[in-house]
Protein backbone atom coordinates (compact mmCIF):
# COMPACT_ATOMS: atom_id res chain seq x y z
CA UNK A 1 0.00 0.00 0.00
CA UNK A 2 1.21 3.15 -1.26
CA UNK A 3 1.99 5.75 1.42
CA UNK A 4 -0.55 8.64 1.85
CA UNK A 5 0.10 10.95 5.32
CA UNK A 6 0.80 14.68 4.81
CA UNK A 7 3.51 15.90 7.51
CA UNK A 8 3.37 19.47 7.83
CA UNK A 9 6.05 21.09 9.42
CA UNK A 10 6.62 24.73 11.38
CA UNK A 11 5.73 26.87 14.35
CA UNK A 12 2.61 26.42 15.75
CA UNK A 13 1.09 30.11 17.24
CA UNK A 14 -1.38 31.85 19.07
CA UNK A 15 -2.76 34.75 17.24
CA UNK A 16 -4.91 37.20 19.27
CA UNK A 17 -6.94 40.50 17.80
CA UNK A 18 -8.96 42.95 18.81
CA UNK A 19 -12.91 41.77 18.34
CA UNK A 20 -14.90 43.12 15.48
CA UNK A 21 -12.68 45.85 13.92
CA UNK A 22 -11.38 47.29 16.99
CA UNK A 23 -7.89 48.62 16.89
CA UNK A 24 -5.63 46.91 19.09
CA UNK A 25 -6.30 47.43 23.13
CA UNK A 26 -9.25 50.06 22.00
CA UNK A 27 -10.82 47.49 24.52
CA UNK A 28 -9.49 45.60 27.01
CA UNK A 29 -10.18 42.38 25.17
CA UNK A 30 -8.63 40.00 22.94
CA UNK A 31 -9.98 37.08 20.86
CA UNK A 32 -7.56 34.35 20.46
CA UNK A 33 -6.73 31.78 17.50
CA UNK A 34 -4.26 28.69 16.83
CA UNK A 35 -2.47 30.02 14.51
CA UNK A 36 0.48 29.58 12.22
CA UNK A 37 1.06 29.25 8.41
CA UNK A 38 1.94 25.21 8.83
CA UNK A 39 -0.45 24.63 11.34
CA UNK A 40 -3.13 26.23 8.98
CA UNK A 41 -2.57 24.24 5.99
CA UNK A 42 -2.36 21.06 8.38
CA UNK A 43 -5.68 21.87 9.94
CA UNK A 44 -7.31 22.82 6.27
CA UNK A 45 -6.53 19.32 4.90
CA UNK A 46 -7.29 17.30 8.04
CA UNK A 47 -11.10 19.03 8.28
CA UNK A 48 -11.77 17.53 4.59
CA UNK A 49 -10.67 14.33 5.35
CA UNK A 50 -7.18 13.47 4.81
CA UNK A 51 -4.77 11.19 7.11
CA UNK A 52 -2.24 14.69 8.47
CA UNK A 53 0.70 14.73 11.18
CA UNK A 54 2.21 18.00 12.17
CA UNK A 55 5.64 18.63 13.92
CA UNK A 56 6.70 21.35 15.96
CA UNK A 57 7.38 22.78 19.45
CA UNK A 58 5.79 24.49 22.14
CA UNK A 59 5.89 25.01 26.11
CA UNK A 60 5.11 22.25 28.17
CA UNK A 61 1.82 25.02 29.82
CA UNK A 62 -1.35 25.55 29.30
CA UNK A 63 -1.13 27.88 26.26
CA UNK A 64 1.48 24.74 24.14
CA UNK A 65 -1.56 22.27 26.01
CA UNK A 66 -4.21 24.26 24.41
CA UNK A 67 -2.43 24.48 21.00
CA UNK A 68 -1.97 20.81 20.58
CA UNK A 69 -6.08 20.14 22.19
CA UNK A 70 -7.62 22.73 19.02
CA UNK A 71 -4.86 20.47 16.69
CA UNK A 72 -6.27 17.37 18.09
CA UNK A 73 -10.18 18.04 17.97
CA UNK A 74 -9.49 18.97 14.05
CA UNK A 75 -8.20 15.26 13.58
CA UNK A 76 -4.38 16.10 13.37
CA UNK A 77 -1.95 13.13 14.41
CA UNK A 78 0.39 15.62 17.14
CA UNK A 79 2.84 12.78 17.72
CA UNK A 80 5.52 15.15 16.43
CA UNK A 81 4.78 17.83 18.74
CA UNK A 82 7.51 18.62 21.32
CA UNK A 83 7.61 20.12 24.34
CA UNK A 84 10.45 22.58 24.63
CA UNK A 85 11.02 25.68 26.27
CA UNK A 86 9.19 28.47 27.63
CA UNK A 87 7.95 30.70 25.00
CA UNK A 88 5.11 30.23 22.64
CA UNK A 89 4.52 32.61 19.49
CA UNK A 90 2.32 35.10 19.12
CA UNK A 91 1.27 37.60 16.64
CA UNK A 92 -1.25 40.29 16.80
CA UNK A 93 -3.68 40.97 13.92
CA UNK A 94 -5.67 44.51 13.79
CA UNK A 95 -8.44 43.46 11.17
CA UNK A 96 -8.67 46.37 9.15
CA UNK A 97 -11.67 48.04 7.40
CA UNK A 98 -12.50 49.97 4.40
CA UNK A 99 -9.66 52.23 3.25
CA UNK A 100 -7.60 51.03 7.07
CA UNK A 101 -5.37 47.54 5.88
CA UNK A 102 -4.82 45.26 8.70
CA UNK A 103 -1.80 45.40 10.91
CA UNK A 104 0.22 42.65 11.99
CA UNK A 105 2.85 42.61 15.10
CA UNK A 106 4.81 39.61 15.42
CA UNK A 107 6.25 38.51 19.05
CA UNK A 108 7.76 35.44 18.37
CA UNK A 109 11.30 36.07 19.16
CA UNK A 110 13.01 32.79 21.05
CA UNK A 111 10.18 30.58 20.92
CA UNK A 112 10.07 27.45 21.63
CA UNK A 113 10.10 26.17 18.39
CA UNK A 114 12.82 28.79 16.88
CA UNK A 115 15.14 27.56 19.70
CA UNK A 116 15.12 24.12 18.88
CA UNK A 117 18.47 22.83 17.72
CA UNK A 118 18.18 21.38 14.43
CA UNK A 119 19.76 17.77 15.96
CA UNK A 120 16.81 17.28 18.14
CA UNK A 121 14.58 16.39 15.06
CA UNK A 122 14.06 12.78 14.47
CA UNK A 123 13.20 12.72 11.01
CA UNK A 124 13.41 8.82 10.48
CA UNK A 125 10.41 8.96 13.09
CA UNK A 126 8.42 11.70 12.12
CA UNK A 127 8.66 10.93 8.32
CA UNK A 128 7.18 7.38 8.87
CA UNK A 129 4.30 6.47 6.26
CA UNK A 130 4.26 10.17 5.19
CA UNK A 131 4.09 11.13 1.04
CA UNK A 132 4.52 14.78 1.46
CA UNK A 133 6.13 16.95 3.93
CA UNK A 134 4.87 20.82 3.65
CA UNK A 135 6.84 23.42 5.00
CA UNK A 136 7.15 27.22 4.15
CA UNK A 137 9.18 30.32 3.95
CA UNK A 138 7.82 31.27 7.85
CA UNK A 139 10.52 29.03 9.23
CA UNK A 140 14.02 30.25 7.63
CA UNK A 141 12.91 33.75 8.38
CA UNK A 142 13.05 32.87 12.23
CA UNK A 143 16.36 33.06 12.12
CA UNK A 144 19.93 30.43 11.48
CA UNK A 145 19.05 27.85 13.40
CA UNK A 146 15.56 27.32 12.09
CA UNK A 147 16.60 28.22 8.38
CA UNK A 148 19.05 25.31 9.21
CA UNK A 149 16.43 22.86 10.52
CA UNK A 150 13.53 23.73 7.52
CA UNK A 151 16.79 22.88 5.29
CA UNK A 152 17.39 19.45 7.25
CA UNK A 153 13.43 18.86 7.23
CA UNK A 154 13.91 19.16 3.23
CA UNK A 155 16.85 16.96 2.26
CA UNK A 156 15.44 14.24 4.69
CA UNK A 157 12.13 14.26 2.75
CA UNK A 158 14.28 14.17 -0.86
CA UNK A 159 16.97 11.47 0.43
CA UNK A 160 13.52 9.76 1.47
CA UNK A 161 11.86 9.70 -1.72
CA UNK A 162 8.75 11.80 -0.28
CA UNK A 163 7.39 14.98 -2.17
CA UNK A 164 7.89 18.35 -0.77
CA UNK A 165 5.51 21.30 -1.54
CA UNK A 166 6.89 24.72 -0.26
CA UNK A 167 4.97 28.37 0.15
CA UNK A 168 7.45 31.18 -0.18
CA UNK A 169 5.33 32.94 2.77
CA UNK A 170 8.30 35.73 2.06
CA UNK A 171 8.08 37.87 5.42
CA UNK A 172 10.55 40.57 5.73
CA UNK A 173 9.92 41.43 9.11
CA UNK A 174 11.23 38.64 10.15
CA UNK A 175 14.17 38.34 7.59
CA UNK A 176 15.14 41.70 8.65
CA UNK A 177 15.46 40.66 12.68
CA UNK A 178 18.97 39.04 11.51
CA UNK A 179 21.75 38.90 9.31
CA UNK A 180 19.71 36.54 6.61
CA UNK A 181 20.62 35.58 2.99
CA UNK A 182 17.05 34.78 1.92
CA UNK A 183 17.61 34.05 -1.33
CA UNK A 184 19.99 31.82 -0.71
CA UNK A 185 18.06 30.01 2.02
CA UNK A 186 15.38 29.94 0.00
CA UNK A 187 16.82 28.96 -2.84
CA UNK A 188 18.50 26.29 -1.44
CA UNK A 189 14.77 25.40 -0.31
CA UNK A 190 13.10 25.19 -3.19
CA UNK A 191 15.70 22.96 -4.97
CA UNK A 192 14.56 20.41 -3.25
CA UNK A 193 10.73 20.94 -4.11
CA UNK A 194 8.42 19.19 -6.90
CA UNK A 195 5.59 21.80 -5.67
CA UNK A 196 6.00 25.60 -5.03
CA UNK A 197 3.63 27.87 -3.92
CA UNK A 198 4.68 31.08 -5.08
CA UNK A 199 4.02 34.53 -7.57
CA UNK A 200 6.33 36.40 -10.07
CA UNK A 201 7.45 38.35 -7.47
CA UNK A 202 8.78 34.87 -5.04
CA UNK A 203 10.14 33.52 -8.58
CA UNK A 204 12.26 37.21 -9.19
CA UNK A 205 13.51 37.40 -5.45
CA UNK A 206 14.68 33.55 -5.79
CA UNK A 207 16.72 33.97 -8.95
CA UNK A 208 17.53 38.09 -8.13
CA UNK A 209 15.68 38.84 -12.05
CA UNK A 210 12.94 40.69 -12.90
CA UNK A 211 10.41 39.88 -15.31
CA UNK A 212 9.11 42.40 -18.00
CA UNK A 213 6.07 41.18 -19.01
CA UNK A 214 2.37 41.64 -17.98
CA UNK A 215 -0.49 39.82 -16.35
CA UNK A 216 -0.66 36.20 -17.27
CA UNK A 217 2.38 36.45 -19.52
CA UNK A 218 5.04 38.14 -17.40
CA UNK A 219 3.66 35.03 -15.11
CA UNK A 220 4.36 31.94 -17.53
CA UNK A 221 8.01 33.62 -18.06
CA UNK A 222 8.26 33.33 -14.40
CA UNK A 223 7.03 29.94 -13.78
CA UNK A 224 9.12 28.93 -17.04
CA UNK A 225 12.39 30.94 -15.53
CA UNK A 226 11.67 28.86 -12.04
CA UNK A 227 11.08 25.46 -13.94
CA UNK A 228 14.61 25.71 -16.12
CA UNK A 229 16.42 26.36 -12.45
CA UNK A 230 14.94 24.12 -10.43
CA UNK A 231 15.40 20.63 -12.25
CA UNK A 232 12.69 18.92 -9.19
CA UNK A 233 10.13 21.21 -9.61
CA UNK A 234 6.83 19.96 -11.04
CA UNK A 235 4.45 22.44 -10.62
CA UNK A 236 3.72 26.15 -9.38
CA UNK A 237 0.64 27.73 -7.75
CA UNK A 238 -0.19 31.03 -6.93
CA UNK A 239 -3.07 33.85 -6.87
CA UNK A 240 -3.04 36.64 -8.09
CA UNK A 241 -4.70 39.84 -5.69
CA UNK A 242 -6.95 43.22 -6.64
CA UNK A 243 -7.12 44.98 -3.18
CA UNK A 244 -10.21 47.98 -3.45
CA UNK A 245 -10.39 48.48 0.16
CA UNK A 246 -9.83 45.95 3.06
CA UNK A 247 -13.71 44.49 2.80
CA UNK A 248 -13.42 43.76 -1.30
CA UNK A 249 -10.71 42.31 -3.13
CA UNK A 250 -10.80 40.81 -6.11
CA UNK A 251 -9.12 37.05 -5.88
CA UNK A 252 -8.08 34.61 -9.02
CA UNK A 253 -5.57 31.45 -8.75
CA UNK A 254 -3.10 30.01 -11.28
CA UNK A 255 -1.03 26.64 -11.56
CA UNK A 256 2.15 26.19 -14.07
CA UNK A 257 3.45 23.24 -14.46
CA UNK A 258 6.54 22.36 -17.43
CA UNK A 259 3.26 20.87 -19.67
CA UNK A 260 0.98 23.58 -19.35
CA UNK A 261 -1.15 26.16 -17.43
CA UNK A 262 -4.57 26.16 -15.53
CA UNK A 263 -5.91 29.78 -14.94
CA UNK A 264 -9.47 30.83 -13.12
CA UNK A 265 -11.70 33.78 -13.60
CA UNK A 266 -11.34 36.28 -11.23
CA UNK A 267 -13.71 36.62 -8.14
CA UNK A 268 -15.10 39.24 -6.09
CA UNK A 269 -14.75 39.12 -2.08
CA UNK A 270 -16.77 41.60 -0.54
CA UNK A 271 -17.33 42.00 3.03
CA UNK A 272 -14.50 40.52 3.90
CA UNK A 273 -14.46 39.00 7.79
CA UNK A 274 -10.82 37.69 7.73
CA UNK A 275 -8.59 37.70 5.07
CA UNK A 276 -5.33 36.12 6.99
CA UNK A 277 -4.94 32.20 5.99
CA UNK A 278 -6.20 32.99 3.20
CA UNK A 279 -3.28 32.14 1.48
CA UNK A 280 -2.73 28.96 3.40
CA UNK A 281 -6.20 27.65 2.57
CA UNK A 282 -5.16 27.90 -0.71
CA UNK A 283 -2.38 25.85 -0.57
CA UNK A 284 -4.65 22.96 1.26
CA UNK A 285 -6.96 23.19 -1.38
CA UNK A 286 -4.64 23.01 -4.42
CA UNK A 287 -3.34 19.72 -2.43
CA UNK A 288 -6.52 18.11 -1.52
CA UNK A 289 -7.51 18.63 -5.31
CA UNK A 290 -4.29 16.81 -6.26
CA UNK A 291 -4.35 14.29 -3.92
CA UNK A 292 -7.75 13.34 -4.50
CA UNK A 293 -7.16 12.81 -8.74
CA UNK A 294 -8.15 15.91 -9.70
CA UNK A 295 -6.26 17.94 -12.45
CA UNK A 296 -4.52 21.40 -12.64
CA UNK A 297 -7.60 23.06 -13.37
CA UNK A 298 -9.53 21.14 -10.32
CA UNK A 299 -6.51 22.27 -8.20
CA UNK A 300 -7.15 25.99 -9.39
CA UNK A 301 -10.57 25.74 -8.93
CA UNK A 302 -10.73 24.19 -5.15
CA UNK A 303 -8.12 26.41 -4.37
CA UNK A 304 -9.53 29.49 -5.18
CA UNK A 305 -12.73 28.30 -3.45
CA UNK A 306 -11.39 27.29 -0.12
CA UNK A 307 -9.27 30.46 -0.32
CA UNK A 308 -12.21 32.59 -1.04
CA UNK A 309 -14.21 30.78 1.87
CA UNK A 310 -12.15 31.13 4.50
CA UNK A 311 -12.32 35.25 3.74
CA UNK A 312 -15.86 34.26 5.18
CA UNK A 313 -14.56 32.89 8.49
CA UNK A 314 -12.66 34.98 11.64
CA UNK A 315 -9.20 33.25 12.58
CA UNK A 316 -6.48 31.66 10.77
CA UNK A 317 -7.56 27.69 9.37
CA UNK A 318 -10.16 27.29 6.99
CA UNK A 319 -12.78 24.26 8.60
CA UNK A 320 -14.85 23.81 5.60
CA UNK A 321 -15.70 20.27 4.55
CA UNK A 322 -15.17 19.20 0.98
CA UNK A 323 -19.60 19.59 1.15
CA UNK A 324 -18.77 23.57 1.69
CA UNK A 325 -16.34 23.87 -1.49
CA UNK A 326 -19.04 21.99 -3.71
CA UNK A 327 -21.63 24.47 -2.71
CA UNK A 328 -19.40 26.93 -3.51
CA UNK A 329 -18.36 25.89 -6.88
CA UNK A 330 -21.96 25.53 -8.05
CA UNK A 331 -23.21 29.03 -6.82
CA UNK A 332 -25.12 28.07 -3.58
CA UNK A 333 -26.01 31.44 -1.93
CA UNK A 334 -28.61 30.98 -0.58
CA UNK A 335 -29.67 29.34 2.64
CA UNK A 336 -29.18 25.82 2.42
CA UNK A 337 -32.05 23.97 5.11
Amino acid sequence: MSQRRFLAFGEIMLRLSPPGRELLLQTPKLDVWVAGAEANVATALARLGHDVSFASAVPDNDLGRSAIAALRGHGIDVSGIRFRGDRMGLYFVTSGAGMRATDVIYDRAYSSFAETPTDEWDWDALLVDVDRLHLSGITPALGPVPAQTALAAAKAARVRGIALSFDGNYRAKLWERWPSNPRAILHELVSQADLLFGNHRDIALLLGKDFSGDGEDRRREAADSAFAAFPTLQTIASTARHVEDADRHRLSARIDTRAGTAQTEEVVLAGIVDRIGGGDSFAAGVLHALRTGGDIDDAARTGLALAALKHSLPGDASLFRQADIDAYLAGGLDVRR
